[in-house]
């Protein structure tokens, strides 16, 4: 088998197409919830805090020295970092509600009782048989 047919073998799995259909919105639902927490949660929160731009707190460890033509600073930028938290909460709860109610649903299908199978029309006509025998 060449590498070229197992690799179509291997892309054609439902699974595979799955998880890359999964990683492609997962993505594109990670970059609407950090416009969301940056550009709609933040701005209140910054504005309860005195008109801080949130994003851009940090504490300086090293400043930057104007007379050099490169940037010196070192900063643990904590805002930013917030921020990140934030937006993981935000994804990580959105997460669990979809497992919790993928969940739930399989509870559902396993509770609900299956209808027995008809028997065979042979076993049926043995019993009207047998019915009437004792009759």
């Amino acid at each position: 088998m060449s590498i070229v047919s197992e690799f179509r073998e291997f892309i054609a799995r439902g699974n595979v197409i799955d998880l890359a259909v999964g990683v492609i919105i997962g993505g594109a639902f990670g970059k609407i919830v950090t416009s969301m927490v940056d550009q709609i949660i933040m701005p209140p929160v910054g504005l309860m805090l005195g008109g801080l731009d949130f994003s851009k707190l940090q504490w300086v460890l090293r400043p930057d020295d104007a007379a050099t033509p490169t940037s010196e600073l070192v900063a643990i930028q904590y805002g930013a970092f917030v921020n990140t938290m934030i937006q993981f909460l935000i994804i990580a709860w959105v997460v669990f509600l979809l497992v919790k109610g993928v969940n739930s649903l399989r509870r559902a299908e396993a509770a609900a009782p299956e209808a027995a199978p008809a028997p065979p029309a042979q076993e049926v006509l043995l019993a009207e048989i047998r019915d009437l025998l004792k009759k």
